[in-house]
């Protein structure tokens, strides 16, 4: 397989979201726009009262402590393996590289580019020849693939679950404590609340002290420690919230299926479909002010989030 390093031209990464560059182009207000182009769920954990202190005050480590203790509640992290609370799973994509020297690493795609950006930015080469470390979103984002316990084969994986929270019994977090294993998890996507900007690696506890060095004290604000810990410990929600999210996605496939697209993958809160022309739907699509999701790698992947309960009218109408 040909390998990609640094050395090679950059292009701009591609991500969901964009609604104001979208506006720029095909018109209407930032409000107006039914925003699809991303997997957040759309119907966000209801924020609990925030006090002057969460604002004001350095973060404590009584917080700090009842959001990790939720979080290994939770996520059921066996007690060998550490956690560790960032300021986004992003910030910690961008630090892990550096935990060990630049070699090659296997990054399975199409998966989330982040991943590659990190790597190649650190000096990594992105190969599947005997692999120092290697990346896996678990479900893949956009496919949607599952991995298991013999696909973790480098000695340095990284276990990608930002999606995970939708299929809790897919999840490799048993797998946390083994030496070289990272397990990272998204608080933006499942909760839907992505502004908050919260993350945790869970794994080798010597990793993840190594991690915890480089993110510094105080990493995550107040408000999100105290968002964070009322969202995982609130496990009645995250229940109906998974059936809903299935009966969303359902209601998604029959509209698109309707009008001709293929369902190739997804979760719960994205759905991957294969139409004719990936470009020309999301142009039809915007221009009745609804963003969708296309790649730079396919001219047929189309890849759809969920409406909230009261846009279903503005995308069935757009389509």
């Amino acid at each position: 397989m040909r390998m990609i390093s640094t050395s090679e031209t950059r292009t701009p990464r591609d991500h969901g979201g964009g609604i104001d560059a979208a506006v720029a182009r095909w018109g209407g207000t930032r409000d107006g726009w039914l925003d699809l182009s991303t997997g957040i769920n759309p119907v966000p954990y209801p924020l609990p009262d925030l006090n002057a202190a969460d604002w004001a005050g350095l973060p404590d480590e009584a917080a700090q402590n009842a959001l990790t203790d939720a979080a290994r509640d939770f996520w059921h992290v066996p007690q060998a393996a550490a956690i560790l609370a960032a300021p986004g799973a992003s910030a910690l994509i961008a630090r892990i590289p550096a935990l060990a020297s630049p070699a090659h690493v296997d990054i399975p795609t199409p998966t989330y580019n982040e991943h590659a950006a990190a790597f190649l930015a650190q000096g990594w080469n992105i190969s599947t020849d005997d692999p120092a470390a290697r990346v896996l979103v678990h479900p893949n984002n956009p496919t949607g693939r599952l991995w298991t316990v013999n696909d973790l084969t480098a000695p340095l994986t990284v276990i990608d679950e930002s999606f995970c929270d939708v299929t809790p019994d897919a999840t490799l977090v048993k797998e946390a404590p083994q030496t070289g294993r990272i397990v990272l998890k998204s608080f933006g996507k499942f909760w839907g609340l992505a502004g908050a900007r919260l993350g945790f690696a869970i794994g080798d506890p010597a990793l993840i002290a190594r991690l915890a060095d480089v993110t510094g004290p105080w990493a995550v604000s107040g408000p999100a420690l105290r968002i964070g810990a009322a969202a995982l410990r609130d496990h009645d929600w995250a229940d109906a919230t998974r059936t809903r999210l299935i009966a969303d996605a359902s209601r998604l496939d029959a509209l698109m299926t309707l009008k001709g697209a293929k369902i190739v993958g997804g979760t719960t809160l994205f759905r991957l479909y294969d139409v004719n022309d990936a470009a020309a739907w999301q142009d039809r699509l915007a221009k009745q002010y609804v963003w969708s999701r296309i790649f730079p790698y396919s001219k047929t992947y189309l890849r759809l989030g969920l409406p909230a309960p009261d846009r279903w009218a503005q995308l069935e109408a757009a389509l």
